[in-house]
């Protein structure tokens, strides 16, 4: 994925405020993403955190 060196320190320092790991945080933000945009999952799932 290419992303811009300021978008990345962002995710990094939410990643660091939520405990999470970067790969973990991004995941949730396109979760979230997708969700606002009525492409998301409806119910979770066990594996969700």
């Amino acid at each position: 994925m290419r992303i811009r060196p300021e978008v990345l320190e962002a995710v990094e320092r939410l990643a660091a405020a939520e405990l999470r790991s970067v790969n973990a945080q991004l995941e949730v933000l396109l979760r979230e993403a997708l969700a606002r945009r009525g492409q998301g999952r409806d119910r979770k799932e066990p594996d969700d955190a």
